[in-house]
């Protein structure tokens, strides 16, 4: 076989180190921007005020101000809603200006990816079906994007119920009312889980606008539309009716959520074996061949044509 010149040999294997540290270098820049901790110093240096004058604002003030802002983008009694603004709701869109973005979406991405197609083939017959199909894929496009939204949130919700059932504990053990415990969660919660903070903000804003608590809770599982918020608004309404404790009933719950939680993490790390063997076979398994049989195959060929001379 002929060998390869050393500068070619030293050029690809630093080319592929190059490649392989910026790779690393965009992933490790990635997973630690994402992290808690990253998100709680990123907000600390962002802040204007000084640290003391910060603790001393007034906390009443501070959460009226909040409920303020909030309550020019409750969403409607959740019955009165269309369906695509319930799903934009579950998503966490609860901006009346939502629905008619998203209805716009459906209209200007399909002719953009339909134009763009169009304007890159030319009017030909390829180029009207690549139009034809980028319609369609545009058109479909935010309702999927929104059928991901939705189920991310619902992943992220789902999580942090059994951190939020303890917080609730805590409160109510030491003394709090229950909207007392509701706002305190929902403060300490609104960087590991935004969307379920956001979510108990609502369900504050619509009881201090006056809908009884309960009520209040009913909304905000029908907008999340997860099992287990709609375990806990029940388990609250039987405490409310029955006068039993809270804080047992709410211990119990938060034991069986947390149970269900880690073996839904046991069954996704059971289907990492079996989600790995399609890239292993499609990916890596022909790269294996070819470097151990290749070598092989290139003596054997050589083999018959000097066999055939």
């Amino acid at each position: 076989m002929q060998a390869f010149p050393v500068e070619l040999v030293i050029a690809v294997a630093a080319v592929f180190v190059s490649v392989a540290l910026l790779a690393g270098l965009a992933a490790s820049r990635v997973l630690s921007s994402q992290t808690v901790e990253r998100r709680r110093l990123q907000e600390i240096l962002q802040q204007t005020e000084p640290a003391y004058d910060v603790i001393a604002r007034d906390v009443a003030a501070s959460r009226g101000a909040r409920a303020g802002r909030l309550a020019g983008w409750l969403p409607k009694s959740v019955r009165d809603m269309s369906g695509v603004e319930r799903k934009l709701a579950n998503a966490g869109y609860l901006s009346p200006l939502a629905a008619r973005v998203f209805f716009l979406a459906t209209f200007v991405v399909p002719a953009v990816l339909g134009g763009v197609a169009l304007l890159v083939l030319g009017p030909t017959r390829n180029g009207w079906i690549a139009a034809a199909f980028g319609a369609v894929v545009g058109y479909l496009s935010p309702g999927l994007y929104l059928d991901r939204q939705v189920a991310k949130r619902r992943q992220q919700i789902r999580n942090g119920l059994p951190d939020v059932l303890d917080l609730l504990i805590v409160c109510l053990e030491a003394g709090s009312s229950l909207d007392q415990a509701v706002v305190k969660a929902s403060d300490e919660l609104a960087l590991p889980y935004p969307a379920l903070a956001e979510e108990l903000r609502v369900l504050i804003t619509e009881t201090r606008a006056g809908k009884p608590r309960m009520e209040a809770f009913r909304n905000l599982a029908q907008r999340t539309k997860v099992d287990d918020v709609r375990a806990l608004v029940a388990m609250l309404v039987q405490t409310d009716r029955f006068g039993t404790s809270v804080s047992q009933a709410l211990r119990a719950l938060a034991h069986s959520m947390r149970t269900k939680r880690r073996q839904a993490a046991e069954e996704a790390a059971a289907k990492v074996g079996v989600k790995l063997v399609f890239p292993l076979v499609l990916c890596l398994f022909p790269a294996f061949f070819i470097v151990v049989l290749g070598p092989a195959m290139i003596r054997l060929m050589r083999a018959f044509a000097e066999m055939g001379k």
